[in-house]
């Protein structure tokens, strides 16, 4: 993982309009945020089956990233492509989130992401992953890399023109991303070691999914 902070974001895009979708989100908006101050990389990732039908990571240098002017401006003046495009993202789930813990890297073919809630009053499950089954996946057999992220209350801004222009957006406490080559060595973990998530003290509801890399990009990818 890049940098200290990440907004992750899932959405649905209807099916009639994402060949359109695709060629907004390559060729002007993910160049748009990587060109703001902090912004690291930004990846997107379609689901394998299923909903929500995208998944995308932006890695930012620390939080204040994305409570800045430079963010905070852009997502008050949309461009015209991009208020013809917000009324497309359904079910929008978006967090401003800190690095909580991270190994491994680069950028692979596959990822998993669980997102999911401590029961009340307690960490442990955050503190489980991050001490005694993170630290050892990248090195297992097709996987790559893992990261932590924790949504942090005080990155919260007010509604912005580009949230007001899709309804709003829900959130995810914490989200769990675990990326590979091989899918079924992802499917293998999520539905073997990281089944027991409640037993360490998660909330009932962990939300999976699985992607594909669709397109990755970096700021420094703008200066060529």
């Amino acid at each position: 993982m890049l940098g200290r902070a990440a907004v992750a974001m899932w959405w649905d895009v209807p099916p009639e309009v994402r060949a359109q979708w695709e060629d907004w989100h390559s060729h002007e908006h993910m160049p748009e945020r990587l060109a703001i101050p902090g912004f690291l990389r930004g990846t997107r990732w379609v689901a394998h089956s299923g909903e929500p039908s995208y998944f995308v990571l932006y890695e930012t240098r620390d939080l204040k990233t994305m409570t800045s002017g430079a963010y905070l401006d852009r997502l008050n003046n949309p461009t015209p492509w991009s208020r013809e495009m917000m009324p497309h993202h359904r079910n929008m789930v978006r967090s401003l989130c800190r690095v909580r813990a991270s190994f491994g890297g680069g950028v692979a073919h596959a990822l998993a992401t669980i997102r999911f809630s401590p029961a009340p009053g307690g960490r442990s499950a955050l503190e489980w992953l991050a001490a005694q089954v993170m630290p050892s996946l990248p090195q297992r057999k097709g996987l790559s890399s893992t990261s932590l992220l924790e949504s942090h209350s005080a990155a919260a801004v007010p509604p912005t023109a580009e949230q007001r222009i899709r309804g709003g957006d829900g959130r995810a406490d914490c989200v769990l991303l675990v990326s590979g080559y091989d899918v079924g060595a992802l499917k293998a973990l999520v539905a073997g070691e990281l089944s027991g998530l409640e037993a360490h003290g998660a909330s009932t509801g962990s939300i999976v999914g699985f992607y594909s890399c669709a397109y990755s990009l970096t700021s420094k990818d703008l200066a060529k």
